[in-house]
């Protein structure tokens, strides 16, 4: 099989003086295997999950065949939450993570005793390298009267200085409970997500200047144009994305909540605002309705107008299989930083599942508690 590619990653910087510099950042994109390979490769996967005891954890933006293949083996597709919750309380002993550096990290650090693997450990984050631990430190010791609200997709280190760790499906009821109780709010590291639950909630936030590569290269103007080719179309927005972008959406929210909205809005055709691997699962949970990529800038993994995470491509079947054949791509994570980290993680699994069962996200937060 061919080598994998080298992409060199680079955009414009969020702004002026801000830390958040990715541009030496660069992704491996594993070459599309034929079809007679990705079958081989498919029933060595099968084989191997079973003889190691381990089941696969992929998230929606990874490849499609990476998703099917978690799926048709017992393991799940999901969101980073819902990923976290599946690999805690799943049986297996080794678990497989799809996805980028972070989430494999949280899956270690609330299964301290599994083995976890990732196809590739270089499959990162713009988010996570654009939040270094020591000037995210140090921005919280320049606010010592606020409340560390952290966005899941950042480093082990970065969320062992946090006092609740939230994603995206989750951020609006966390810091909106916690400004109902008067908390001043520091927030990092993604500035649209920040400052669309500040604009939310209302609350009193400093926020890290960081963006996700993906997300920010969304452009209102080509979005509108777009809306009038399709005027019959729901558009559906992450909110990762810009102020400008958030303001043309019908809805908004975490890859959970498009999913919702596309099942339950009053529409045949979308335009989606998120990274393109969400279409896979979309178009396969909603056949007779029609699915558009909003347009972007473009630095996509495979394309210059695509809206994918080229970290996320790095996810491929043959470095599956040889982590699982060899252990190569095993996470590791210090225990006494995981044992810091896993703090804000549970007050965050502990604030959703009271959700769930009914309870108000005022007496969660007052119940839980905040260091």
């Amino acid at each position: 099989m061919a080598s994998s590619a080298v992409i060199d990653v680079e955009y414009e910087q969020p702004a002026e003086g801000s830390v958040c510099d990715t541009r030496r950042a660069w992704a491996r994109v594993p070459p599309e295997p034929t079809s007679t390979e990705r079958e081989a490769l498919k029933e060595r996967i099968r084989r191997l999950l079973r003889e190691r005891n381990a089941v696969m954890v992929s998230h929606f933006y990874v490849h499609p065949d990476l998703q099917d293949l978690a799926e048709e083996t017992g393991g799940i597709v999901s969101d980073s939450l819902e990923m976290a919750r599946f690999g805690r309380d799943h049986a297996a002993g080794t678990l497989v993570v799809s996805g980028v550096r972070f989430m494999g990290e949280t899956a270690k650090i609330l299964s301290p005793e599994k083995r976890v693997l990732m196809p590739d450990l270089d499959a990162n984050c713009s988010l996570d390298l654009g939040c270094p631990v020591d000037e995210f430190s140090a921005f919280c010791d320049a606010h010592p009267d606020r409340t560390v609200v952290v966005y899941a997709n950042t480093s082990a280190a970065v969320k062992a200085h946090a006092d609740w760790l939230v994603t995206s499906s989750c951020a609006l009821d966390v810091v909106g409970a916690l400004h109902a109780q008067g908390r001043k709010i520091l927030w990092g590291p993604d500035r649209h997500l920040g400052d669309y639950i500040q604009r939310q909630t209302g609350a009193d936030m400093v926020s890290w200047n960081g963006a996700c590569i993906v997300h920010d290269e969304f452009k209102a103007l080509e979005l509108e144009l777009l809306k009038q080719a399709h005027p019959r179309a729901k558009v559906l927005v992450h909110p990762e994305s810009s102020a400008e972008v958030i303001a043309l959406a019908d809805a908004v929210g975490s890859t959970s909540a498009i999913l919702n909205a596309a099942r339950q809005l009053d529409a045949t055709e979308f335009i989606v605002a998120t990274d393109n691997g969400m279409l896979h699962k979309l178009r396969t949970l909603n056949p007779g309705k029609t699915f558009i990529e909003a347009p972007t800038a473009g630095n996509g993994a495979t394309c210059k107008s695509c809206a994918h995470c080229p970290w996320m491509a790095m996810n491929g079947l043959a470095d599956l299989a040889n982590a699982l054949e060899t252990g190569a791509g095993e996470i590791h994570v210090d225990p006494a930083l995981g044992l810091r980290a896993r703090v804000p993680i549970d007050r965050m699994l502990a604030f959703t599942a009271g959700l769930k069962n009914g309870i108000a996200p005022g007496s969660l937060v007052a119940g839980i508690g905040a260091a």
